[in-house]
């Protein structure tokens, strides 16, 4: 039997199956010098499926009696779930300064309505949530509903258990820290106080499928840069056509909409450029 340490990395026959399956079911556009990465990956449902080779696993996630299954754990295996809190404080800073008063007077008595799309592990949702109840202090009282989704089984449970550690709250300010989190005992880690917890409902869900209309503002950042510029486009008009006029979407620092044929004006600000639905 072969040992799965010995096993070679993916041949590029091997790896545009795999990569074209991968686009097919997640949208997720992986360019050839990923080879090794996914190889890596893969090698783990070899060994926890006690198969021998790459060709038997692409058969087994292709048998209708077997691929429903495994393609939770395929996916989960593929996708790239690194997050932590308070990353890219410029967009809370914008949504505080720019966004909200806006939001909140352009919608007197009605509910605004946040989607973090592609949530990972949950950090961006509970960090808006905690931005959302500190700017009422400023803003006045006003209500919201948040929904955090993911296409991945794994990180939308983790997500709902709201529990982290080490590098994932190292930026998280002390005094949040203490408002909003509660040390486990035993454990070197924290979590989010069950009141914010419940505030959020965490959902799995493909976002070339989600449909969640009348959103006031959703926020999709570094997750558009896993895919080709078609899907991208895809995506974007989505967003646009479930945002309220006047809505926001904001996106990571190190994408932009600029190669994009998008309707979304652009609002250029201390904290970076806004994009924003046309009233």
């Amino acid at each position: 039997m072969t040992s799965f340490s010995e096993i070679p990395d993916l041949s590029m026959d091997q790896f545009q199956r795999f990569a074209k399956l991968i686009h097919e079911k997640a949208h997720i556009h992986l360019k050839e010098h990923k080879v090794t990465l996914l190889s890596n990956r893969l090698r783990k449902r070899l060994r926890a499926l006690q198969l021998q080779s790459y060709d038997e696993y692409f058969k087994y996630i292709s048998d209708e009696q077997t691929a429903q299954q495994e393609m939770v754990h395929f996916l989960e295996a593929v996708t790239t779930n690194e997050s932590y809190f308070w990353r890219t404080t410029q967009n809370y800073e914008a949504l505080k300064k720019n966004v909200l008063p806006e939001l909140i007077k352009n919608n007197r008595g009605q509910k605004l309505k946040f989607w973090s799309a592609g949530c990972s592990t949950g950090e961006e949702p509970y960090n808006l949530a905690m931005e959302l109840v500190e700017s009422m202090k400023s803003l006045g009282h006003f209500e919201w509903d948040l929904l955090g989704s993911d296409i991945s089984n794994r990180v939308v449970e983790f997500a709902r258990q709201g529990i982290y550690s080490g590098r994932k709250i190292e930026k998280v300010p002390e005094s949040i820290l203490r408002r909003y989190f509660r040390k486990l005992e035993d454990q070197d880690a924290y979590q989010v106080r069950d009141d914010l917890r419940q505030k959020i409902q965490f959902k799995v869900e493909n976002l070339f499928q989600a449909q969640h209309p009348g959103l006031h503002c959703i926020f999709c950042r570094n997750v558009m840069i896993y895919f080709n510029r078609e899907d991208q486009q895809k995506l974007v008009n989505r967003f646009y056509d479930m945002l309220v006029d006047g809505g926001y979407l904001f996106i990571g620092h190190a994408e932009s909409l600029q190669m994009l044929d998008t309707q979304f004006t652009t609002r250029p600000t201390e904290e970076g450029v806004l994009y924003q639905k046309r009233t």
